[in-house]
């Protein structure tokens, strides 16, 4: 029998505020609105010399730093086939068929996905946790799970196998 090892970080300070909106079914565009998003993270692995996964400190800040970025942010998806978002070191307009938003730039995260959806959010910190935790510990989980709550257990989540 093969034993395998699991890390889950689940903490009420790995949260943010957000402002974002989606597009679904074609052509409909959601009215701008927030959300309190939850974080949580698994990451699976071999035991290393100092036998666990990950170093919980590690993980912890590095999520922390990355749910820190999105906190009281407009999020904004720069990988849309229909938002188009133009920025500039003041502002950033966001258009969608006839509608129009302006922004004050220091208040925009810019995120290189084509909609804001949580399971598209779980994606991107993944793969910033990913780097993260190569770049402080010089090692790449074998699995990573991050999953954000939208909603109060409206969950999307994104795996990660290496």
């Amino acid at each position: 029998m093969a034993e395998r090892y699991r890390v889950r970080l689940d903490k009420e300070h790995h949260v943010f505020c957000a402002g974002h909106f989606i597009t679904f079914g074609g052509d409909i565009c959601e009215r701008l609105h927030g959300h309190n998003y939850r974080v949580q993270v698994e990451v699976d692995g071999p035991l290393d010399e100092n036998h666990y996964v990950v170093d919980f400190i590690a993980l912890r800040d590095a999520l922390k730093a990355i749910t820190d970025s999105l906190d009281h942010r407009m999020m904004l998806p720069t990988e849309h086939r229909a938002i188009r978002v133009q920025a500039d070191e003041r502002e950033v307009t966001v258009t969608f068929e006839d509608r129009r938003w302006v922004f004050p730039r220091c208040d925009c995260v810019l995120l290189p996905i084509p909609n804001t959806t949580a399971e598209l959010l779980a994606r991107h910190i993944g793969r910033q946790l990913l780097d993260s935790l190569e770049i402080k510990t010089g090692v790449r989980p074998e699995r990573l799970l991050v999953a954000v709550d939208e909603d109060n257990g409206q969950w999307g989540v994104w795996e990660w196998t290496g």
